[in-house]
């Protein structure tokens, strides 16, 4: 758990060229009541093309929403996160979701 409801899984390390620097779950989801959301730390914009095929979703700059998970295609919501995480996990992160992209 990180947090009280966020669910996640493995860590990453993430240093911003301020000097701000930390540690955050690789993959992760909170459960809520509204939606299911799923965080992209790497940025949303970067599965744009997966994004088109997941199903009904709402996206921010790092996460995206899902009212109901027996919506989305869930092989492609899978795609999404391991390259996610491959992508923060592959050395220390230096940009934010709105950045994206590999450091």
């Amino acid at each position: 758990m990180w947090g009280s409801s966020i669910v996640g899984y493995g860590a990453y390390h993430y240093r911003y060229p301020s000097g701000r620097e930390g540690d955050a779950p690789a993959a992760a989801f909170s459960p809520r009541k509204s939606a299911t959301t799923v965080y992209l730390a790497d940025g949303v914009g970067q599965h744009v093309g997966l994004l088109e095929r997941l199903g009904p979703h709402t996206a921010g700059v790092g996460c995206i929403y899902l009212q109901d998970l027996s919506d989305a295609d869930l092989g492609v919501l899978e795609e999404m996160v391991r390259r996610s995480y491959a992508t923060l996990t592959e050395s220390t992160y230096t940009k934010r979701a709105r950045e994206g992209g590999r450091t």
